[in-house]
């Protein structure tokens, strides 16, 4: 499983922290990992570099099951942290979900 984080210039984030996310996004989707080809992590930015509103940064998530189209979730924080961990609590779900339909249909 290949995992890519991007950001756009507005967000302000270093090799360390990139290098924490594809761990955290890693660890968070091992259990899927054999069935997933790759994952993009994309950061952006609502608010511009020097405003932090509530909901002013924004992660989105997109998985590539093998054979099977993307599947995407995405979270608004204040921190990119907090935007990472809800967006993979949603794909996870989605991927739960997914893989459970194949499983009982097969």
């Amino acid at each position: 499983m290949q995992v890519q984080v991007n950001s756009d210039n507005a967000v302000k984030i270093g090799a360390d922290a990139i290098g924490d996310t594809e761990t955290r996004v890693r660890e968070r989707l091992d259990r899927f990992a054999s069935r997933l080809t790759r994952v993009e992590v994309h950061l952006r930015d609502h608010d511009g570099p020097d405003t932090q509103t509530e909901d002013g940064l924004e992660a989105m998530i997109e998985v590539r099951p093998a054979g099977q189209q993307p599947l995407s979730a995405s979270h608004r924080a204040r921190r990119v942290e907090e935007a990472v961990t809800g967006a993979l609590s949603k794909v996870t779900s989605r991927l739960d979900t997914t893989f459970g339909k194949q499983r009982h249909s097969s």
